[in-house]
C-alpha cells in the first residue's frame, strides 16, 4: 500500500472514532486487529474497560473527542500519528495530553496500534479523580 493510501487510512480512523462511528471504525479494521494500551490505565493491557467505555464520559461535546491527529510519518507498512487526548470531568476539571501511536497496516486495513502517552500518570490521575466524583447536575 502506498504510503499517502496509509496516511489517508489512518486520518479516517481517527475521523471514525471522533465522530463515535463503531461501524466506520470496524470497517477500517483488518480481521486480525490488535490494540495495545499502556498497562498503568484503565483500559490498559489486561483490563476490562475499553477505551471508549472509559473516555464517553468525559468527552461530552465535539471539543472533548477532538483529537487534532497529524501523521508524523508513514512509509509502506506503518504510520505514527501524534494526537491529543482531551477529557473533561464531572467537577469541570479539563485533560488535554498528547499521544504518540505506532501502527501497523495490512492490506489496506489497520493491524495494530500500540499508544505512548507523553504523561500516563496525569492520564491516570485526571481518571481517577473524575470516576471518583459523583456527577454535577447539569453537566
Amino acid at each position: 500500500m502506498s504510503v499517502e493510501k496509509n496516511r489517508k487510512l489512518l486520518l479516517s480512523v481517527f475521523n471514525a472514532i471522533e465522530q463515535r462511528n463503531d461501524q466506520r471504525f470496524s470497517e477500517l479494521l483488518h480481521s486480525d486487529f490488535e490494540i495495545h494500551w499502556p498497562p498503568s490505565l484503565p483500559y490498559g493491557e489486561g483490563k476490562s474497560k475499553t477505551w471508549t467505555e472509559t473516555w464517553n464520559p468525559f468527552q461530552p461535546t465535539e471539543l472533548e473527542r477532538r483529537m487534532d491527529p497529524r501523521v508524523v510519518v508513514a512509509n509502506e507498512a506503518e504510520v505514527v500519528v501524534l494526537w491529543r487526548q482531551r477529557g473533561l470531568s464531572p467537577a469541570g476539571e479539563r485533560f488535554d495530553g498528547e499521544v504518540l501511536d505506532l501502527y501497523q497496516v495490512r492490506e489496506g486495513k489497520l493491524l495494530r496500534a500500540q499508544m505512548f502517552y507523553f504523561d500516563a500518570v496525569a492520564v491516570a490521575n485526571f481518571l481517577g479523580k473524575a470516576m471518583d466524583r459523583p456527577r454535577i447536575s447539569g453537566t
